[in-house]
C-alpha cells in the first residue's frame, strides 16, 4: 500500500476569497499609474527651470530676449567670468560662506548641547523649556524683523557679520533642538552609564560618546539648516544694509535693480547658477546621509 502525502493547502488571501482580486489589481495599477504621472510632472517642474537657467547662463541678453527657450547658438563662457569679477559674485559668495558657515557651526553646537540636556536629564521645567523652544518654529519671521532691526541697531551690530550670524543662529536653533531631541532621547542608557563608570565626565561623555552616536541626525539637520540659511533673503535684506557685507541673495537683487532696463541677463543667469551650485552639490554629496538620518528619526 502506497502512502499518499497530502500537499499543504495554501491559504487563500482575503481578496482572492472574496473574488475581488481582479478589481484590486486593477486598482493598484491605476494608483501606480497616477503616482508615476504625478511624480513625472513634479520632476519636470523642478528640472526644466534648472535646465532653462543653465542654458540661459551661456547666452547673451539678445538671444535670451529673442528666443528664450532655444539652445545657445554660441556658448558665452564669458558670462561666468563677468559675473565673478565685474558683478561681484566672488565677494557675495565669500560673505555668504562666512555668515552661513559660522552660523551653522554655532547652531549645531548649541542645538546639540541643548537637545542632549533636554532629552537625557530630568529637572524641574524640562518640558516647559523644550516646548518654549519649539514655539520658535511657529513664530512668523515677518513679525520679528522690525524688533530685530532695532535690537541690532542699539547693540551696534546692524550691518555686521556678527549681527547676521547671531540672527541666523536664533532662526535655526528651535528646529535644530526639535530634530536632535528624538535622537538623543533614544540613545542607549547603558552606554552613558558605561562611560560614567569608566570615569568620563559629562563633557567628555557628550562630545566623545553621545555626540558621535547622533551623527546621522547631526548630518541631516546640518543639511536642512544649510539650505535654509543659504537661501535666506528677508533677514539679510532688513538687517544687513552694508553693501560690503551683502550675501548672495542681496547681491543678485541689488545687481538686477541697479541695471534698470539694461539688465545683463547672461551675467545674471550665470550668477544664479554660481549661487545654487553649492546648494545642489551639497545635496547630491550628502543625500545618502540626509535620507538615512530622516529615516532613522522616523523609526525612532
Amino acid at each position: 500500500m502506497t502512502a499518499v502525502s497530502e500537499r499543504p493547502r495554501v491559504a487563500e488571501s482575503p481578496r482572492a476569497a472574496s473574488g475581488d482580486g481582479g478589481q484590486g489589481e486593477r486598482g493598484d495599477r491605476r494608483f501606480a499609474a497616477v503616482s508615476h504621472v504625478v511624480l513625472t510632472l513634479w520632476a519636470l517642474a523642478v528640472v526644466l527651470p534648472l535646465l532653462w537657467t543653465l542654458f540661459s547662463s551661456f547666452k547673451d541678453s539678445r538671444s535670451i530676449n529673442v528666443s528664450p527657450f532655444a539652445l545657445p547658438d554660441t556658448w558665452h563662457w564669458d558670462n561666468y567670468v563677468r559675473a565673478w569679477n565685474t558683478i561681484g559674485v566672488a565677494k557675495y559668495l565669500a560673505n555668504t560662506v562666512i555668515v552661513v558657515g559660522s552660523a551653522l557651526v554655532l547652531v549645531m553646537v548649541l542645538g546639540a548641547m541643548s537637545a542632549y540636556v533636554l532629552a537625557r536629564f530630568r529637572f524641574t521645567g524640562n518640558a516647559l523649556v523644550y516646548y518654549v523652544i519649539l514655539l520658535g518654529n511657529t513664530f512668523p519671521i515677518f513679525l520679528a524683523v522690525v524688533p530685530l532691526f532695532f535690537v541690532l541697531k542699539n547693540a551696534g551690530l546692524l550691518g555686521t557679520y556678527q549681527g547676521l550670524i547671531l540672527v541666523y543662529v536664533a532662526y535655526a536653533y528651535p528646529f535644530t533642538v526639535f530634530f536632535l531631541h528624538s535622537f538623543f532621547k533614544t540613545l542607549p542608557k547603558e552606554i552613558y552609564e558605561a562611560a560614567q563608570v569608566d570615569g568620563a565626565g559629562e563633557w567628555r561623555t557628550f562630545f566623545q560618546v553621545m555626540l558621535p552616536m547622533a551623527k546621522p541626525g547631526m548630518a541631516s539637520v546640518a543639511i536642512f539648516n544649510f539650505l535654509g540659511l543659504w537661501n535666506q533673503y528677508l533677514l539679510p535684506t532688513v538687517l544687513n544694509p552694508d553693501q560690503d557685507h551683502y550675501v548672495l541673495s542681496q547681491g543678485l537683487y541689488s545687481m538686477a535693480s541697479q541695471q534698470g532696463y539694461n539688465v545683463d541677463y547672461g551675467g545674471l543667469f550665470a550668477a544664479v547658477i554660481i549661487t545654487i551650485a553649492p546648494v545642489l552639490l551639497m545635496y547630491i554629496v550628502f543625500q545618502r546621509q540626509l535620507h538615512g538620518g530622516v529615516t532613522a528619526g522616523t523609526m525612532k
